[in-house]
């Protein structure tokens, strides 16, 4: 048996304390009758509103955001701003899966799920990741095919094949499977080219929203949520 304010907390409602002052104010309801102890004790069966709503608890949020430029990717940060200040939820332990750099823009997963979290950075996973790439000179076709073999980017070993796709003079689809420091910039510059803007647009089956401008986020639909874990396990 679980206490109704726990319940309630544990429902992303609020904190202890602000549970306790909606019971107060008459906004929740146990089997259609309004609660007026937080200690009261709850069964499977009953049945919890909360303003004429039904709850039912989830433990887990996944959240899409279209990360800006200018915003680090971390849960706090002395200096920037973090992607983390520009959600607003109530579940605990939320955090970023990966990072983008500071400049860079696009989709990013937040999520307090650890399982989760771990599979879509698991090297043995290698989840893939795409990104839109300006270019500061045109790239030829002995580079992309450079790219797709594997570069040296001053580690212990070359970075795994990866597909290009030319979208304009300029402009390169490229998508990796690992998640090295810089990657991305570090391997136009094996190939003696320089990144001026750089978007992720997908990571593993997950495709940026169009409609999501950037700073903007949304949580998961439920087919998104099951792809990734199709993605993962």
């Amino acid at each position: 048996m679980t206490r109704l304010d726990k319940y309630l907390c544990d429902c992303h409602i609020g904190t202890r304390s602000e549970v306790k002052q909606y019971i107060k104010k008459n906004y929740v309801t146990v089997n259609e009758m309004t609660a007026t102890d937080p200690s009261m004790k709850l069964n499977d069966s009953d049945t919890v509103c909360f303003k004429g709503e039904a709850l039912s608890f989830r433990k887990y949020c996944y959240i899409m955001l279209n990360k800006p430029s200018g915003v680090v990717t971390a849960r706090t940060d002395k200096n920037d701003k973090t992607v983390m200040e520009l959600i607003s939820t109530n579940f605990k332990d939320m955090s970023p899966v990966g990072r983008l750099d500071k400049d860079t823009e696009g989709i990013l997963l937040i999520t307090n799920d650890g399982r989760l979290n771990h599979n879509m950075l698991s090297p043995k996973k290698h989840v893939d990741k795409t990104y839109l790439v300006t270019l500061k000179h045109p790239i030829d076709t002995s580079d992309i095919k450079a790219l797709e073999a594997g570069v040296n980017i001053g580690d212990d070993d070359i970075t795994l094949p990866a597909k290009c796709r030319l979208l304009e003079e300029y402009l390169l689809e490229l998508t990796i499977h690992e998640g090295r420091y810089h990657q991305v910039k570090r391997m136009l510059e094996a190939v003696n080219n320089k990144v001026v803007h750089l978007k992720r647009i997908s990571f593993g089956p997950l495709q940026l929203d169009s409609s999501l401008a950037a700073g903007e986020y949304r949580e998961l639909t439920q087919d998104e949520y099951e792809s990734i874990y199709m993605y993962t396990e």
